[in-house]
């Protein structure tokens, strides 16, 4: 079977994870850790940045840090991963859902005007929800299958208001938007994962990145249990949210060969787009002209997609289909939503296909046979 996507070891993880132990550094103190945050921050285009045990942990504590509080609302497109909402739910929040745009698959920022404009007022210092009453306490887009959402409109809508933008920009190490890199693009904080299927993996964790030492200052203290000093007070309840330097160790190993995995990824997707444009019933992934993505994904967009995978699982190919918009989702029916028109055509059509960044190029081509071979059908 030729696996949709795994991990490609290929540097100094074997050595960094042998170097862990025989310093005993094994749990969340030690030196990969730091070389870790410093690596993400220079990647990122960031000035600070704090390691997480996952990226759904660090969205969680970005959001928290952001000021969100139990009972008001977050901006989330309907399209993205259930840990996008789930980050608000944790913390006692509700998930406000907004479509995305068909040039990118990311947050419309047209309908995040329209709906402030319309559903929302100014509260003193607040912006709230006219129908539910609840402040809405920020805007959380997510970067699409490694491609950077719209942020400059999104970002002076936000501002205008006053509210805090959290990036979740888990697949988006390596992209650039208007010549920006990820943590560069002005949102308050941005998440990044290393979970196993993402480009640069550290096995699992994530980072959060900012601008504002303090804000990060306080993601940290939230991550590391709220403890205050040396003599075992904590100041708040918090979290044991911290990264391993054993997971450092593969992560810095990874972040050492960025260009090397986003370029393999990015050849993987041009191969794709140039062999399925004209393969029946296929639609391309979208490329917004702002934004170079980091490729995370590869696949195309097709009806049937259920009877696609297992038509390519029976030809060794492992296919997927991708994620179920959030008010699908059982625990968000009753979700706050605006109309979710693009969201519910695009979700059910989207195929990945194998994007390993270690893919050779033959195996690929037996990928691109199987798929003209199941659409001529």
């Amino acid at each position: 079977m030729i696996p949709l996507a795994v991990p490609h070891l290929a540097g100094n993880e074997a050595r960094y994870l042998r170097e862990c132990v025989d310093t005993n550094f094994v749990s969340s103190v030690g030196p990969f850790v730091d070389r870790l945050e410093t690596l993400v921050a220079e990647c990122s285009g960031a000035a600070h940045a704090v390691a997480t045990s996952s990226g759904t942990a660090g969205l969680h504590a970005a959001l928290l840090a952001a000021g969100v509080s139990p009972g008001e609302l977050v901006v989330v497109p309907a399209f993205t991963f259930i840990a996008t909402a789930n980050a608000v739910s944790h913390c006692g929040a509700v998930p406000w859902l907004l479509d995305i745009t068909e040039t990118d698959w990311t947050l419309d920022p047209e309908q995040l005007a329209g709906v402030f404009e319309r559903e929302t007022r100014r509260d003193g210092g607040s912006l709230v929800h006219v129908a539910s009453g609840r402040r809405v306490a920020a805007v959380l887009p997510v970067h699409t299958l490694g491609a950077p959402a719209d942020m400059d409109p999104i970002l002076e809508l936000a501002r205008a208001q006053r509210v805090p933008v959290v990036a979740d920009a888990a697949a988006a190490l390596g992209s650039l938007y208007r010549g920006r890199p990820p943590g560069a693009l002005g949102a308050d904080l941005s998440v990044f994962s290393f979970n196993g299927n993402k480009t640069v993996t550290a096995g699992g964790g994530g980072a959060v990145v900012g601008a504002d030492a303090a804000l990060c200052d306080r993601v940290r203290h939230l991550t590391t249990t709220g403890r205050s000093g040396t003599d075992y007070t904590h100041d708040v309840v918090a979290f044991n949210s911290r990264m391993t330097n054993l997971q450092a160790a593969v992560g810095c190993a990874q972040l050492e060969q960025l260009d090397v995995l986003v370029a393999a990824k990015r050849r993987i997707a041009r191969r794709y787009d140039e062999a399925l444009a004209d393969a029946p019933g296929v639609r391309l992934f979208p490329r917004a002209p702002w934004a170079r993505s980091a490729c995370w994904m590869s696949g195309v967009r097709v009806g049937g997609v259920p009877e696609l995978v297992a038509r390519l699982g029976e030809r060794g190919v492992g296919a997927r289909s991708f994620w179920k918009p959030i008010h699908l989702q059982p625990p968000y029916r009753e979700a706050p939503r605006a109309p979710l028109p693009v969201s519910e055509a695009v979700w059910a059509e989207v195929l990945t296909l194998p994007c390993s960044a270690g893919l050779v190029s033959e195996d690929q081509e037996t990928v691109i046979e199987a798929v003209r071979g199941c659409l001529a059908r």
